[in-house]
C-alpha cells in the first residue's frame, strides 16, 4: 500500500465507509476445461457492485468461454473496494471483460481500491480486458493487478486510462492515481509496472511521463512463445497504422512483452490496444479477438 493512500484510507467518510454495505465488491470466478469440451464457469462468488448473468460461448476460439461482468451501481466512489481474482484452471480458455468503462467520481475523503488477481495454470489461456478506467475531477484511485502464470500457459491483460474524467474540467485533474502490476511466471517475477500520478506535485505532461498526450493504454502479454521478438515487432507494426504514439518491449527472460500507447482520444487508444490484443491472438491462438463484438 503507498504511504498516500494509508493516509487517505484514515480519512472519515460521511456515508457508508469502506467495506461497508455496498462498497465491497468481490468476484471470485474459477474457469476449468475437461478435454475437448468447452471451458465452464464452475465456481463464482458475486457481491454488490459486481454483478454477473453467465458466460458467453461466441468467442471463435475453440474451447474459449468470455465472462462479462457488470456494475450495477454505475460508477466507483469514495470508499469502494472491488476485488476480483480469476483462476483459470489447466488447459481452459477465458476472457474476462467489463460491460463497461470504469468510471471513478469525484472524492472529498477517502479512495477508491480496485484489485485483480489472475491465475493461469498449465497450458490455460487467460485474458482480463476491461473497459477504459475513467477518472473524474478530484478522484483518487490504487489500481493493483497481480498476474501469475505457468511456464506453459498465457496471459493477456489490458488497461486505457483515461484522465478527463465525465464533467467539463481539465483532463488531469484528478488527486492521485496509482496504478501498478506485478507478474510471475513459476513463481520468478518477470514484471512490474508502476504509474503514479499526483497532478498536483508533478505535472503529468512532462517529457517523462505523458508529455503532450491525454491517454494511455498498455497491454501485457506473458506467453511460452519461443519467439517474443517476432510477436513484438508484428504488434508494433500492427499499430503504425493508428493515430497514437506506440512502443513495445520484451519482458525479462522473454517471458512475454508489454505494449505502451499514447493518444489524445480514448476511442484512438482503445482501439490501438485492441489491435494489439488481436494481433496476439492471431500468433498464439491462431484467431484473432472479436472486435465486432465491441464495436469494432
Amino acid at each position: 500500500m503507498p504511504p498516500a493512500f494509508r493516509e487517505y484510507g484514515t480519512q472519515h467518510l460521511p456515508q457508508s465507509p469502506a467495506f461497508g454495505h455496498g462498497k465491497e465488491g468481490i468476484a471470485d470466478l474459477v474457469v476449468a476445461r475437461e478435454g475437448d469440451n468447452p471451458t465452464r464457469l464452475v465456481s463464482d462468488l458475486v457481491k454488490v457492485p459486481y454483478h454477473l448473468t453467465g458466460t458467453l460461448d461466441t468467442d471463435p476460439v475453440d474451447g474459449l468461454t468470455t465472462i462479462c461482468l457488470q456494475d450495477p451501481t454505475g460508477a466507483v466512489t469514495q470508499g469502494d473496494r472491488q476485488t476480483l481474482s480469476v483462476e483459470a484452471r489447466p488447459g481452459s480458455r477465458a476472457h474476462v471483460t467489463t460491460q463497461s468503462a470504469t468510471k471513478i467520481q469525484t472524492m472529498k475523503a477517502s479512495y477508491a481500491h480496485l484489485d485483480a488477481t489472475l491465475i493461469a495454470e498449465s497450458g490455460a489461456h487467460l485474458e482480463y480486458i476491461p473497459g477504459p478506467t475513467i477518472l473524474n475531477e478530484d478522484a483518487r484511485c490504487l489500481q493493483t493487478t497481480t498476474v501469475e502464470v505457468a511456464p506453459d500457459a498465457t496471459a493477456i491483460v489490458g488497461d486505457v486510462f483515461v484522465p478527463d474524467g465525465l464533467t467539463d474540467h481539465e483532463p488531469f485533474s484528478f488527486d492521485h492515481f496509482h496504478s501498478r502490476l506485478e507478474a510471475r511466471v513459476d513463481d520468478a517475477l518477470v514484471c512490474a509496472d508502476a504509474v503514479d500520478l499526483q497532478p498536483d506535485e508533478r505535472d503529468p505532461r512532462d517529457p517523462a511521463t505523458v508529455g503532450e498526450y491525454d491517454v494511455v493504454g498498455t497491454l501485457y502479454v506473458f506467453t511460452p512463445a519461443a519467439d517474443v521478438d517476432t510477436l513484438a515487432e508484428g504488434l508494433y507494426d500492427r499499430l503504425a497504422d493508428h493515430d497514437v504514439a506506440a512502443g513495445t518491449s520484451v519482458l525479462k527472460d522473454d517471458a512475454g512483452m508489454t505494449v505502451r500507447v499514447l493518444g489524445d482520444r480514448s476511442a484512438d487508444v482503445t482501439a490501438a490496444v485492441e489491435t494489439a490484443w488481436d494481433e496476439a491472438r492471431k500468433t498464439l491462438l491462431g484467431t484473432g479477438a472479436p472486435l465486432e463484438d465491441r464495436g469494432r
